[in-house]
């Protein structure tokens, strides 16, 4: 055991792996070692293809790393050095060497794809020595010298922390007064002066001379990419992408094979399937005379993948044959990255692509037919949270529009917002509840707050796999990249185009599906989900075992999620349906009474608005069962407040204002989540939830006549005792009976309670006996059982999550020890005493994957979610089945 002063870690026995040509000593099931990328390099290698060799070191260092104060241990770098020496052995070049130097790559590689989120360094082991040895053994001394300008840019900021943006407008001040476009238009001299001029602002900035040691290069390079797993940037992405941060990153060295070696070298980045459409077709980008990050970098617009057919016909052929062996090998849709050096093809990289849901689904149907995967395996690829993207709504094609630019549809939907210019202002104006399209020349990792809080996100450079492109397909977030016709001024925070000059603040709509920019808002319409959405989800539903029901209050709601493919209400708020405007004076006359006989005249005048409200929901739901939750909130939260509302109440309903305030003052609680409210307000006023009740009876009593099925479900909230719910019930079944006997009908009904309070759920074993239905309010149950506001906690919940306190927002993704426990012992001990007990959950987070899958294995019934979530929980609840018949 290695012990430091905060931490305590295991020596792996093995962690540097070496890969080469039929010496591969990793493999593709090894990810969480080696990091996504180490694994499918080694398991490249391992099936013959043309990989620069390399070695992987390993995630257990990236833990040990941290361990030891953010340095390497010492014991890790002997290890290196081996690996290095076979490497040099194997290609016939000295790391260091001024004849023939070796050069390499220095890359991160976690075990989840995280694009451009941590740090790479290319052209590693040159100096003002290797230089010359690399441009006399090349023949090609523009090409060392260009390598050595893009080493220094590189690793002066991602080890020197110098702002990499002061180099870049060096060259770009060259470039302008030399009256030239392109980086590749810079001649010999051109570039021997940018780096001298590079070494010296790097002195001047950062008060170091820039490392000449490729062995110092190489340990700093090592410990910059460790380092990076931390950075605000990544901590960002792994939240955002439930990635945790105990995973760690590997480091990957590997030999450089270069691109910028003239017209017969390129490099690009491609994917075997469309990642935007799903469409089968090979769909990528590359550049001529570059090296890889030239591409993702946006800083030349790529050519798309189907000119290098033209331009270099073998290798395309070469690289045809492989892309079409990787996706069939690792038989999902692939995103490569390879380098031509004077026509010989390499291969940098294979992972599964990121894509929108729309690809996911129109991928995972093609890749069934296709035989190269099965129905369950392509449920349990797919992530049910990503289908979220598929009920964006997409632009009115009817809708008058004035078209500013077109630029590429690298990621769909129709979204409209205000411009900013920085990630910083995207993520202030957002919170100040402004929907914002964030507009940058080109994104980098440091931009990911921004991109987050933004509704789109637009760029005047990059290709569809730039930057911008691939990290917002992944969060399913409107973009397009590489508008050349936009013209972007940070410095007067304004873009121009088409004579337009818009300023931060104006309004502009993207449409990610057609790269097309519009000028103000345009009118938007729902998505229509396609036949690929349809399959998966009757492939779902055939699989999954807890049901699906939805949390809805109006007929639109109920609506909505019956075309979502909901199986029932499992969440009617009864108390969202007193607010309007037509009724919240009875509620606020019921509530000031005094008298029995007056809250009973206030109640008259709500029963036929509530049979009214419930009869609508039934008959959309017919056939399906409906959960009533009867008042559940304190009173005070219906009274009006301020002076002038009082005034104007008391005049409408003719009571004196002096006797309307007295009574609001009366209703005050220092704690109302845990005062006057649910069954507490039965037990002091029966009358409130025996007109609900009646008004649920006569609903159903009204659609029973007309011959529709249904059965109604009453739940009782806020249960801490099985005498309450008995005595409640009792009322509830008096009230019921007596209007079937009214209206001469009979229905079947269930009386239940919602399980939200800590004694309730250990004592689930007496309420059952009083209940036919248990519903977890987790959300309820989360406040109670964490001793968190939820209207609070939002302060400081986000410091528990980043501190590893909580691994997940508990509001978002329930908190399985804890909450979970008592979720699992209200089950248990609520069936103990009733075996055919139905028991779901309505709290918000019956729409969370994560959750979901606790809520199978501890074999709930049902969830009930938001409307637009259904079609997620369908599809989590099915993988939540397959993951446990598979354990």
């Amino acid at each position: 055991m290695e012990t430091t002063n905060t931490k305590t870690y295991t020596k792996p026995e093995k962690f540097v792996y070496y890969f080469a040509a039929g010496e591969a000593e990793g493999n593709a099931g090894m990810k969480n070692t080696l990091g996504g990328k180490g694994a499918n390099l080694a398991e490249m290698t391992a099936i013959g293809l043309p990989v620069p060799p390399g070695f992987t070191i390993s995630t257990d260092i990236c833990t040990a790393y941290y361990a030891e104060g953010s340095k390497l241990p010492d014991w890790v770098k002997p290890e290196v050095l081996k690996a290095l020496s076979r490497v040099e052995t194997k290609i016939g070049k000295k790391f260091g060497d001024t004849t023939n130097p070796l050069l390499v790559s220095v890359r991160s590689g976690a075990r989840a794809s995280m694009p451009g989120m941590m740090d790479t360094i290319l052209n590693l082991g040159l100096n003002d020595q290797t230089v010359e040895g690399l441009a006399k053994s090349s023949n090609n001394p523009r090409f060392a010298w260009d390598s050595y300008r893009r080493f220094i840019q590189m690793y002066s900021d991602v080890v020197m922390g110098m702002n990499s943006s002061l180099l870049e407008v060096t060259l770009e001040d060259l470039k302008a007064e030399k009256g030239i476009h392109l980086d590749t238009d810079l001649s010999t001299d051109d570039l021997k002066k940018l780096v001298k001029k590079f070494k010296d602002m790097v002195q001047q900035m950062t008060g170091q001379s820039f490392p000449s040691d490729p062995m110092e290069q190489l340990w700093g390079a090592i410990n910059a990419v460790f380092k990076s797993w931390n950075t605000a940037r990544a901590i960002t992405y792994r939240e955002l992408h439930d990635i945790p941060a105990a995973w760690g990153t590997a480091v990957n060295v590997q030999s450089m094979v270069f691109g910028n070696l003239g017209d017969d070298s390129a490099t690009g980045v491609a994917f075997t399937r469309d990642p935007s459409t799903g469409a089968k077709k090979f769909y990528g980008e590359f550049l001529v005379n570059a090296q890889g990050e030239d591409v993702v970098a946006g800083i030349r617009t790529p050519q798309p993948i189907s000119l290098l057919s033209e331009i270099m016909p073998e290798p395309y052929k070469d690289l045809e044959t492989i892309y079409k062996k990787l996706e069939t090998y690792f038989k999902d849709m692939q995103d490569i990255e390879f380098t031509i050096e004077k026509n010989k093809l390499w291969m940098l990289q294979t992972r599964n692509g990121k894509r929108t849901a729309k690809a996911a689904l129109q991928i995972a149907c093609d890749m069934i037919d296709e035989k190269l995967i099965t129905e369950e395996e392509a449920i349990l690829r797919l992530d049910p949270s990503s289908l979220d993207q598929l009920l964006h709504p997409t632009l009115d094609p009817k809708a008058a529009k004035t078209i500013l630019a077109k630029g590429l549809p690298a990621s769909p939907g129709g979204v409209c917002g205000q411009i900013v210019f920085t990630p910083e202002d995207a993520v202030e104006w957002k919170e100040q509840g402004k929907k914002v399209i964030l507009v940058r020349i080109e994104t980098s990792p440091e931009d990911i707050a921004g991109m987050v809080a933004a509704q789109g996100i637009l760029t005047s450079r990059g290709g569809m796999t730039s930057h911008a492109a691939v990290v917002a397909r992944g969060m399913g977030k409107c973009c397009v990249a590489g508008c050349s016709e936009v013209e972007v001024d940070y410095t007067n925070e304004q873009m121009r185009a088409k004579g337009y000059n818009l300023k931060k603040g104006d309004v502009i709509t993207l449409d990610g599906s057609t790269g097309e920019i519009y000028l103000g808002e345009v009118k938007t319409i729902e998505p229509k989900l396609d036949g690929a959405f349809d399959r998966l989800m009757k492939m779902a539903d055939g699989v999954r075992r807890l049901k699906v029901r939805t949390n809805a209050d109006t007929p639109k709601d109920a609506q909505t999620a019956r075309n979502f493919g909901a199986e029932g209400i499992g969440l009617c708020r009864t108390e969202h349906m007193f607010f309007g405007a037509d009724r919240i004076d009875a509620v606020r006359e019921m509530i000031i009474a005094e008298t029995k006989s007056e809250r009973e005249r206030a109640l008259e005048k709500l029963l036929p608005m509530q049979r009214d409200d419930f009869y609508q929901l039934f008959k959309i739901m017919e056939g399906f069962p409906v959960t009533i939750r009867l008042l559940d909130p304190p009173l005070h939260e219906f009274v009006p407040h301020t002076d002038e509302e009082i005034q104007h109440f008391a005049q409408r309903v003719k009571m004196d204002a002096n006797r309307v305030k007295a009574k609001i003052q009366a209703l005050h609680e220092f704690n109302p989540m845990l005062g006057h409210r649910g069954c507490r307000l039965a037990v002091t006023f029966p009358e409130i939830y025996q007109m609900q009740s009646r008004a649920i009876a006569e609903a159903a009593a009204k659609l029973t006549s007309e011959g529709m099925k249904l059965v109604p479900e009453i739940m009782i909230p806020l249960i801490a005792t099985a005498k309450e719910l008995e005595m409640l019930r009792a009322q509830t079944v008096a009230v019921v009976e007596t209007v079937m006997k009214e209206t001469k009908t009979k229905f079947d009904y269930q009386v239940g309670t919602m399980i939200e309070l800590p004694r309730a759920a250990v004592t689930a074993h007496e309420i059952a006996k009083h209940a036919d239905f248990f519903s977890f309010g987790t959300n309820d149950l989360t406040q109670t059982t964490l001793g968190l506001s939820r209207d609070d906690s939002g302060r400081f919940l986000g410091s528990y999550v980043s501190q590893g306190i909580f691994a997940k927002d508990p509001f978002v993704s329930i908190d399985q020890v804890g909450v979970g426990t008592l979720v699992k012992t209200g089950v248990d001990l609520g069936r103990q005493a009733k075996g055919q007990l139905k028991v779901g959950v309505c709290g918000e987070h019956g729409g969370d994957p994560d959750s979901i899958e606790f809520f199978e294995n501890v074999n709930l019934d049902y969830v009930s979610c938001s409307p637009f979530r259904v079609p997620i929980a369908r599809l989590a609840a099915a993988k939540a089945h397959l993951k446990r018949k598979k354990k």
